[in-house]
């Protein structure tokens, strides 16, 4: 990642490729009637370009891109 930010979830913790996270709000997915709730968890993440988004796959969508300003990191 040289060059690049590092990316950190809503307390703080730097996230990696791979690693888990946990939803914080209640998020609408835009383009579907679907939601995201409060304490689903995300696993396998990808990093984007930017350090403000990452990438997902959830069991209802296959590329999903989340801000990270929304998760927090699964231990």
């Amino acid at each position: 990642m040289s060059g690049m930010e590092e990316v950190k979830d809503s307390n703080g913790a730097a996230l990696t490729d791979g690693d888990s996270v946990q939803v914080i709000k209640d998020l609408k997915v835009k383009g579907t009637s679907v939601t995201l709730k409060r304490g689903t968890v995300i696993r396998n993440i990808s990093l984007t370009s930017n350090s403000e988004e990452i990438e997902c796959r959830h069991e209802k969508f296959k590329n999903l891109f989340l801000k990270t300003c929304f998760l927090k990191k699964v231990v």
